[in-house]
């Protein structure tokens, strides 16, 4: 598996984080909403003590009773006949928004449908009829057919009815037809002619509670008479006025909260009180969000859908009618209103089959779907996402980078193991900076290796040609000579041929045995100052013929290395010195210390190297010498370089102005 798909599979383990937040937060939620049950338990407990104590006097609608349910009005109507000004009125779509809705069939799919309304006093109608267009009364002749509306008033079982009936649209009232149609002055109101049909709207003293209204539309039938009837009667039976009760309303408006709504049901499931009071948002306007609000909105929202997804299946509740289903509703739990908006319910059972329903918003709850700790999520989960996402693209960007670089890599060396060109510099100053850059340095190292090797086997090559063709020669001459004298002239020339192959070896096993020898060589702690004072002693009194001194401090220079290697380094290096310095020339030993390393150091006056080969010079038959030391095979650098990088250090060779240094940088002690 490549590195990269291995960052990114470590990456994906982030994705641990968002599912352990998301499990807390169905946690807490599932706990916030516990709470806020058992909170609005504690309060609809409370609330029902004095929603039985408003409730006493009023009698009980028991199921099955029929009902005309009458919706409570904060002004009366005006009467005009057209409607307008009735809650949820609409013309085009008669019957759907309305109380009660009959269509008649056989008469043309003639409709009729009812809202009443109380205020006070009264009891207001509106009746509408669709689908026919109205015959008015003839006073002078009372037994032709025509459109009229009848009304039952029931009231300790005695039944007392009142006719409406009118010449052409306009005002209207009632009469007694038990009294030699007597006009009723308590009942007035307006017909009026709309599309399609007709509409009246009355007004009406406000039955008692304990008593029964009812209506009836009539119309002629079409001429072949119906069921042998010559009219046609649409309307509901007298039954029990219910309406909400203003003084319960008040009490509950003083119970409920923001966010909160208030239903107290008849038995029978019409809402006899509703009270709500609208949540408290405070929320900025849009255009006034910055980007970063605008996007915590974004994830606010994706949070509660997330959240809603997991919490158990509301309830529908329709808030928009008059009657609810109390057996329906659940004793505690989540509901849906029409608009999709999400409440916590609760229910308590009143007296003679009442029921005290309350609910809360959870935008009011402190829940998750609400904004008071759901932003704080949302903002968390932002944080958690960006930082996901920062991970993501820096272990892209570290793969990309090590592609590269591998790439590289491979583009510098071929299969065959040439170097075919050196890698691009590297300016980052992380570790892949500093690996790209020691790549760099080891493909350069492997490049002069590379070279080193070509040489090598030139210089060698070189080495050898010589002697081997005084060899071949001298037993060439020597197979076709007889004079002694000259074949002891090309026997020594062989012999000295041999002894010069004999150098070589022994130079290039000398390299060889010291480079095994690094390798099992002790290192401790010792004073480079006192072993550099008293080598240089000896050399002087070896060597009278120049003059030798040590220059540096006699101790207080600590090195962590081998003595007697160092020993060996200053000894070639002295040699060298000693072969280009003229007699009683000056050969200086230095030891210095510096910043974090010494700088050991051997100056001999004489003649300058060439610049071409400063950096050569450490390799294995390279010199400089002319005369008698031409055959001399430039081994004792190589060994002086190998002795430094034993001890991590470096020699370095450079002309200077009255002859050449070469300076060995070396680690101190710990």
């Amino acid at each position: 598996m490549t590195l990269k798909r291995q960052l990114f599979i470590a990456s994906l383990l982030m994705l641990l984080i968002p599912w352990a937040g998301l499990q807390f937060v169905l946690e807490l939620d599932q706990a916030l909403r516990d709470q806020s049950a058992r909170q609005l338990q504690s309060q609809v407990d409370r609330t029902a003590g004095f929603t039985r104590e408003q409730l006493e006097g009023h009698p009980t609608v028991h199921p099955g009773t029929p009902v005309i349910y009458a919706s409570l009005l904060s002004r009366a109507p005006n009467l005009d006949g057209y409607g307008d000004d009735w809650p949820g009125y609409d013309e085009e779509e008669s019957g759907q928004q309305w109380q009660g809705t009959r269509q008649v069939r056989g008469s043309d799919g003639v409709e009729v449908s009812w809202q009443a309304a109380v205020n006070r006093n009264h009891l207001y109608l509106l009746i509408r009829v669709s689908g026919r267009a109205a015959e008015f009364f003839n006073p002078a002749d009372p037994d032709q057919p025509h459109d009229r509306i009848r009304l039952h008033f029931i009231e300790d079982n005695q039944t007392n009815r009142r006719l409406i009936r009118t010449q052409a649209p306009g005002a209207i009232d009632a009469v007694d037809p038990e009294r030699g149609d007597s006009t009723d002055y308590r009942i007035s109101g307006y017909w009026q002619a709309v599309s399609n049909g007709y509409q009246a709207e009355l007004r009406i003293p406000r039955p008692a509670p304990s008593s029964g209204f009812g209506f009836q539309v009539t119309w002629p039938a079409e001429e072949t008479a119906i069921n042998g009837k010559k009219s046609i009667v649409a309307g509901p039976a007298p039954a029990k006025l219910v309406t909400r009760l203003p003084e319960l309303e008040n009490r509950l408006g003083a119970m409920v909260a923001p966010g909160q709504s208030a239903w107290v049901l008849a038995p029978d499931g019409w809402v006899i009180a509703h009270q709500t009071r609208n949540p408290v948002t405070g929320e900025p306007r849009f255009d006034s969000l910055s980007p970063l609000q605008i996007l915590e909105r974004i994830s606010l929202n994706g949070l509660r859908a997330l959240v809603r997804f997991y919490q158990p299946e509301p309830v529908p509740l329709d808030t928009a009618t008059h009657r609810m289903e109390a057996e329906e509703l659940p004793s505690s739990g989540l509901v849906r209103h029409n608009n999709g908006d999400t409440f916590m319910l609760v229910k308590q059972q009143l007296d003679d089959g009442r029921v005290l329903v309350l609910e809360e918003s959870l935008d009011q709850l402190l829940a998750l779907s609400g904004s008071t700790l759901g932003s704080v999520i949302a903002r968390s989960v932002l944080l958690i996402i960006g930082l996901m996402l920062v991970l993501l693209g820096y272990a892209s960007w570290l793969s990309w980078r090590i592609t590269r670089l591998q790439r590289a890599v491979s583009a510098s060396i071929d299969g065959d193991g040439r170097v075919l060109g050196s890698l691009p510099p590297s300016r980052a100053k992380d570790e892949l900076g500093d690996l790209s850059r020691q790549f760099s340095h080891l493909v350069d190292r492997l490049q002069s290796y590379t070279d080193y090797l070509e040489s090598f086997s030139r210089r060698l090559s070189h080495e050898l040609k010589t002697p081997l063709a005084v060899v071949r020669s001298s037993l060439e001459n020597l197979s076709h000579t007889t004079e002694p004298a000259d074949q002891a002239s090309y026997i020594d020339r062989a012999r000295s041929a041999t002894g010069r192959l004999s150098q070589i070896l022994q130079g290039m096993s000398e390299a060889a045995r010291l480079e095994q020898s690094l390798d099992h060589a002790e290192k401790e702690t010792f004073d480079l100052a006192d072993v550099a004072a008293q080598t240089t002693l000896a050399y002087r009194e070896l060597d009278p013929d120049h003059r030798i001194h040590y220059c540096g401090p006699a101790s207080g220079c600590p090195c962590h290395g081998s003595p007697e290697l160092l020993v060996q380094l200053l000894d070639k290096l002295v040699d060298n010195a000693r072969d280009f310095t003229p007699p009683q020339g000056r050969i200086e030993v230095r030891l210095r210390s510096g910043p974090g390393q010494l700088e050991l150091s051997v100056f001999n006056e004489g003649s300058s190297l060439p610049e071409n080969l400063t950096s050569d010079i450490f390799s294995p038959f390279v010199s400089v010498r002319t005369g008698q030391q031409e055959g001399h095979l430039g081994q004792g650098l190589l060994i002086v370089r190998l002795i430094a990088e034993h001890h991590n250090g470096q020699v370095l060779a450079a002309n200077e102005a009255e002859g050449v240094r070469f300076t060995v940088t070396l680690p101190p002690a710990a």
